[in-house]
């Protein structure tokens, strides 16, 4: 894959995007949306259905720089993205055709209004078959990806980052217990979270 020039992702607009998320999905159907993050937990929109879903080819990952949400441009916070590679257990939605224009829009506003993610339809294995849904995906060369952290660059993040949505270790925390909740495992993430000790003091867990 070909690296793409920072610009192209600086001046991306959201309205676009979402016209183009709305003819994709076409309006025939229920929309369907894929959660791996906060969505799981707080989805803020009504929905008729729900499901645990794996997806392959894209795995969660705590490397999305948050500069409002969950931290500052001063320090920088963490939420998560979906990066290429692996799979990625989390939840489908299924909304009513009729609020699926209405959804998307509510969407837009909470995760695309500085269109960092790249929109995706993913096939979505559940236990009553596959489904096309929506995820918020995020490329390696976007200049909201971290790359790679040291362990102590999260115990900092997850010590001193906070938002107007509070702290990255309470976002990091919540979507781990819902995870648990729903009986998926992310062992990478539960790693991540041992960095902040069991307080989420920063300290390293068993040292």
């Amino acid at each position: 894959m070909s690296a793409l020039p920072e610009f192209a992702f600086a001046r991306r607009e959201p309205q676009p995007m979402l016209a183009e998320a709305l003819h994709h999905w076409g309006g025939a159907d229920d929309l369907w949306v894929f959660g791996y993050g906060s969505l799981i937990w707080r989805p803020d929109f009504d929905f008729c259905e729900r499901r645990t879903a794996r997806v392959f080819g894209w795995h969660r990952a705590l490397k999305m720089w948050s500069t409002i949400n969950r931290g500052t441009p001063q320090n920088p916070g963490l939420v998560f993205g979906m990066l290429s590679g692996g799979s990625c257990q989390g939840m489908v939605f299924r909304i009513p055709r009729q609020q699926g224009h209405a959804v998307l829009e509510t969407l837009w506003q909470r995760e695309m209004a500085n269109a960092v993610y790249d929109p995706r339809w993913l096939p979505c294995r559940t236990g009553q078959g596959t489904v096309q849904a929506l995820a918020f995906t995020l490329s390696r060369h976007s200049p909201n990806h971290t790359g790679e952290l040291a362990p102590e660059d999260y115990r900092r993040i997850f010590s001193e980052a906070r938002g107007i949505y509070g702290s990255t270790h309470d976002y990091a925390r919540a979507t781990f217990d819902e995870l648990q909740r729903l009986g998926i495992r992310d062992r990478a993430l539960q790693r991540l979270l041992s960095y902040a000790g069991p307080s989420g003091s920063g300290g390293l867990a068993g040292c």
